[in-house]
């Protein structure tokens, strides 16, 4: 009976097809696969994307439990509990890995690190961290205005009402970012990705309010 050949995890979506070569033994290697198919020799992470890395195509609305799903599964076969009887090399590649991996995921995860990784990606002039200049004049005011009335905030009652109304925007930006994506407007994309920026701060600044006045 003719051996089954041990099926190898991959990272990559399946239509791509670059080949590389393999450190250990110099056989072909599909880019995106942890281990080489024919002597099983994990493979260095490599220069992927984090949406390659992880198997998901390039978008703003990323299913959360396949992001999970695929990130504990390629986890799952990079455990430092294989590699303990592994070669030095192959232990400190199973590392990179993981932490290839992990980078990945925590980016994908989350809203706004996924808003910020795809405006780089698509190949904007404006870098994740540009997308904080702000020469949005309302922006600048509502937010202005908020901090101030959070300052001013002296009941749990009236801070509550400013993490509702941070915790509606936010939701908000997220929906709209996900429209902006998908019509290529990349523009309207890091304009809202910096409106959820300050929503996001203005948010954790309300559980900081909460503990004050709840200790005052």
């Amino acid at each position: 009976m003719q051996a089954q050949m041990k099926q190898v995890p991959r990272s990559r979506p399946a239509n791509d097809s670059r080949i590389i070569v393999c450190w250990s033994c110099k056989g072909p290697v599909e880019s995106g696969v942890l281990f080489c198919p024919v002597c099983e020799a994990v493979q260095p992470p490599g220069q992927l994307d984090h949406f390659s890395r992880l198997g998901l195509e390039v978008s703003f609305d990323v299913d959360q439990k396949m992001l999970d799903h695929r990130y504990f599964d390629l986890q799952r076969h990079l455990h430092p509990d294989r590699f303990a009887t592994k070669t030095p090399r192959e232990r400190v590649l199973s590392q990179s890995q993981a932490t290839s991996l992990n980078r990945a995921y925590e980016v994908l995860k989350d809203d706004l690190g996924r808003a910020d990784y795809l405006i780089h990606l698509q190949g904007t002039e404006v870098l994740p961290e540009g997308c904080c200049l702000v020469n949005d004049r309302k922006l600048l005011m509502e937010s202005l205005e908020l901090r101030e009335a959070l300052a001013k905030a002296k009941t749990a009652v009236e801070v509550d009402a400013l993490a509702r109304r941070a915790a509606g925007d936010i939701e908000t930006c997220v929906g709209q970012l996900s429209s902006m994506f998908a019509d290529d407007d990349l523009e309207g994309a890091c304009r809202l990705t910096t409106r959820l920026k300050y929503f996001r701060k203005l948010a954790e600044e309300t559980r900081q309010a909460k503990a004050r006045v709840a200790g005052g």
